[in-house]
């Protein structure tokens, strides 16, 4: 049972933070001219070597989060957050629209407080972030692999490039068999070389032991906008995540997530865990 649940647990978060990890990575050497599927191959194996890059290099920022999802139990969290070195601060500030209440909001603050007077928590949270994303990189470095590439043509000044399942590439594990069964399309800004959009879909059942051990369903889909929020700095700015499927003993995988990221604001490169807290209860 347990190893049925880490199963089903890693699966969803590889598809999941395949969307977040490649949604934060950068694409390097994109013209403007119609590229064949090897060239348009090394671009995205440009992508894996920038992610790694990116991801020691992410300046801290506030900003606000609107997301419904199943951390959220389905209603609309409106969140100030705080991405800074020491983790994620997340303060919520209304739910389904409405500001919190009175008795609610002081619960919040004395949460927050309690993190910057122990900030235990915000570090083991950090390294399940910080594991997560690993994984995810292990499943991305799979990409030239996995997938063939086609020019999808231009949209103004941006690049789209449609990706497909790779035929000749056998998938080793259901994670992968997960991942490979993917099609979507990647939209590029041509004059910055970064990475505006990503999305996928799964249009067949992906099955462990016949079905038995557990199937992803077909409908699984993900798009992911991205925008530039200062001098060279690209943020995701949307997300929509449905991932269905079932895992040894009917167990559902359930992951669905909207989010909304706005008002982006840079934070000082040294700010404090003290100092990011007094900003969020501002």
């Amino acid at each position: 049972m347990a190893d049925a649940r880490g199963r089903r647990y890693r699966i969803s978060r590889a598809l999941l933070f395949f969307v977040l990890v490649v949604g934060l990575s950068e694409f390097n050497d994109v013209s403007s001219h119609a590229q064949s599927s090897d060239n348009l191959a090394n671009v995205v194996r440009s992508v894996v070597s920038a992610e790694r890059e990116a991801a020691t290099q992410r300046p801290p920022f506030l900003y606000t989060s609107i997301e419904t999802s199943d951390r959220t139990k389905g209603h609309e969290w409106t969140e100030r957050v705080a991405d800074i070195w020491e983790g994620r601060l997340r303060y919520l500030i209304a739910e389904d629209g409405q500001p919190l209440s009175a008795g609610r909001r002081a619960e919040e603050v004395a949460r927050i407080k309690s993190i910057a007077a122990d900030p235990s928590s915000l570090r083991n949270s950090k390294q399940e972030q910080q594991n997560d994303e690993k994984h995810a990189r292990e499943m991305v470095d799979l990409l030239p692999r996995a997938f063939v590439f086609e020019d999808g043509g231009h949209e103004g000044s941006w690049l789209r490039i449609n990706y497909k399942p790779n035929p000749n590439y056998i998938p080793q594990t259901f994670e992968e068999r997960a991942l490979h069964g993917m099609s979507g399309t990647l939209i590029v800004d041509g004059r910055s070389r970064r990475l505006h959009q990503l999305s996928g879909y799964l249009f067949d059942d992906v099955s462990y032991g016949y079905g038995v051990l557990g199937t992803i369903h077909r409908g699984t889909n993900f798009t992911t906008t991205r925008d530039l929020v200062g001098p060279g700095v690209w943020k995701t700015t949307l997300l929509d995540v449905k991932i269905d499927g079932r895992i040894a003993l009917f167990k559902t995988i359930g992951r669905r997530q909207h989010s909304i990221h706005r008002d982006f604001q840079p934070l000082p490169l040294d700010i404090s865990l003290s100092q990011a807290v007094a900003l969020l209860l501002k």
